[in-house]
């Protein structure tokens, strides 16, 4: 037999206990076909790795591609460190636009201009008169001029009551701009859906870069629906992302429980929302497979709209509240996962993550496992009781610890020195025998999956404070969570996640091993190439001569 890939010389940390280290793999028809083998076998190529790292890839299972890559296509202000400089970059990007073209922008983060939020009276300057979309960094929040209030308003009362959301108005009575939570809804109306065109071209730039990080598979953490979503078809723009060879690393999209809809059928089938035809989570293969279903239960610690048991620090008789109420949300969730679709619920204050644990229990009890494992997604507050509820009942906790490096100083303030200690649990996790996730939420933080390792280990906040100590855990640890962690959570630990004979070859060369380190170096390490299924599809400048490297993977 003649292997498609002989890699000589490496350094490879493998994931899989029964074999943790090696120096050689063998690679045919896109999987690991041996590991260390105990007889040459020949290849059609070899490749001298030349002592490099290599790790299997990293999975991300919480990130808004869709997003990203629209993000990548808009005036940025992930790097706004003033409201000056939110005006500038708004005038920058509306001086190369037509006088009635709309300013979008994305990456604005409060937290990091202390809370400040921009004054529609100069975003409408800023822009000349353009109107002006700024999609906050945290995703549950953004802000409009006042040209974009008045489109809005041509068509859509302002002043009727939202549930699960507000208009922010000043003492005045007048709109801000600042539309929380479901009022977001108010500006899609408007906006969406996106070409089916553009969803695959931001699916393209974003799957594009992630390969320059090492990501190999990626979960997309609410599409169709909601207003998350871009559009209704947009599980249509990932297949045909898939089909013109745009979609770069493999997906496990899930659809927003708003895509879902009541199924009809034989008395004895039971019901349930879900797609037309029966159509249900795990339908795909191992480039594009329908994930769990994504529900909304509460809303943002950064937006101090996340559902807590006690009010947030300075902000008395403000403890977040859920998005819909809670009998809904249970039958709602139920009926979901009686046909056949996983629960992944966002709850991130601890009286939303208890409804959470709740509702998926008596799914659990009631129907059994479904295809996936049942996930509770971030967790920002979680109690040490319902950690243990988690892991007894076989949950997943998907936290983000890259929030810490970015917020947690804000985070910190707003929750309070106990609550802080209980935030984003990792080892946790961990000393309970749960599953232990690797995952970003970006573009809502950075998603370079070595900078959140070290985020994992370090949790330093931006000030240099250690934000629950008790939770951090070792680099091996945080290596697994981006690998065999992320496909026990993906419910594809029989695809992916180790470099073990019969898995995907999917692996990443590294320029050092990030296990041996200092913690403070891990996010220092760099990808110098990233293989899917066994064909190089990322070289770095520096990645030694590959055999029949084509030129534009460099």
């Amino acid at each position: 037999m003649l292997a498609d890939l002989l890699i000589t010389n490496a350094h490879v940390l493998t994931q899989d206990p029964a074999h943790p280290r090696a120096g050689t793999l063998v690679i045919h028809g896109g999987r690991i076909l041996a590991v260390d083998p105990d007889i040459d076998i020949p290849a059609r190529t070899v490749f001298d790795a030349a002592g490099l790292t290599v790790v299997p890839g990293f999975n991300d299972v919480h990130s808004h591609s869709v997003w990203f890559g629209l993000g990548l296509m808009e005036a940025a202000l992930g790097d706004a460190r003033s409201l000056e400089d939110v005006y500038a970059a708004i005038g920058a990007a509306a001086a190369e636009l037509a006088p009635d073209d709309w300013v979008v922008a994305s990456g604005f983060s409060p937290l990091l201009l202390g809370g400040a939020q921009p004054d529609r009276d100069r975003l409408d300057e800023a822009s000349g008169g353009r109107p002006v979309w700024i999609k906050h960094s945290s995703g549950h929040a953004c802000t409009l001029n006042s040209a974009a209030l008045d489109l809005v308003a041509a068509t859509q009362d302002l002043t009727a009551v939202i549930d699960g959301g507000v208009v922010v108005r000043g003492a005045d009575g007048r709109p801000t701009g600042l539309l929380e939570e479901n009022a977001m809804r108010l500006i899609q109306e408007l906006m969406l859906p996106y070409p089916l065109e553009t969803i695959e071209k931001a699916l393209e730039l974003a799957t594009a870069h992630y390969l320059t990080e090492g990501i190999t598979s990626v979960t997309d953490a609410g599409i169709a629906g909601g207003w998350i979503g871009h559009s209704p078809r947009e599980f249509g723009a990932y297949q045909s992302a898939r089909d013109k060879g745009l979609l770069s690393v493999r997906m496990q999209p899930m659809l927003v429980l708003d895509a879902l809809r009541p199924l009809s059928g034989h008395s004895d089938d039971g019901g349930g929302l879900g797609l037309d035809a029966g159509i249900r989570s795990g339908l795909g293969d191992e480039w594009l497979r329908i994930g769990p279903v994504k529900i909304f239960s509460d809303g943002s610690l950064l937006g101090s709209t996340a559902y807590m048991s006690e009010d947030y620090v300075g902000c008395t008789h403000n403890h977040g509240y859920l998005q819909m109420d809670a009998g809904e949300l249970r039958e709602q969730a139920l009926a979901a996962y009686r046909a056949g679709w996983p629960i992944a619920m966002h709850a991130i204050g601890d009286a939303a993550v208890e409804h959470a644990i709740s509702i998926i229990t008596e799914a659990q009890e009631t129907y059994g496992l479904n295809c996936f494992p049942n996930r509770i997604e971030h967790g920002g507050v979680v109690q040490p009781e319902q950690l243990d509820r988690i892991a007894e009942a076989g949950i997943v906790l998907v936290p983000q610890p890259h929030f810490i490096t970015e917020f947690g100083d804000g985070m910190a303030e707003l929750l309070g020195p106990a609550r802080t200690e209980l935030s984003y649990s990792a080892a946790g996790l961990l000393r309970r025998g749960a599953v232990l996730p690797g995952s970003s939420d970006r573009p809502v933080s950075n998603g370079r999956p070595l900078d959140v390792m070290q985020s994992f280990v370090e949790r330093l906040t931006p000030s240099g404070r250690t934000y629950g100590p008790e939770e951090r855990i070792t680099a091996e640890q945080a290596l697994a969570a981006y690998t065999t962690g992320s496909a026990a959570a993906t419910g594809t630990s029989g695809e992916k996640g180790s470099l073990s004979p019969g898995l995907l070859a999917d692996l990443v060369f590294l320029d050092q091993d990030p296990t041996t380190v200092h913690p403070s170096r891990i996010g220092a390490t760099q990808v110098l190439g990233t293989m899917v299924g066994g064909e190089l599809r990322y070289a770095h400048p520096d990645f030694p001569s590959f055999p029949n490297t084509a030129e534009d993977s460099r």
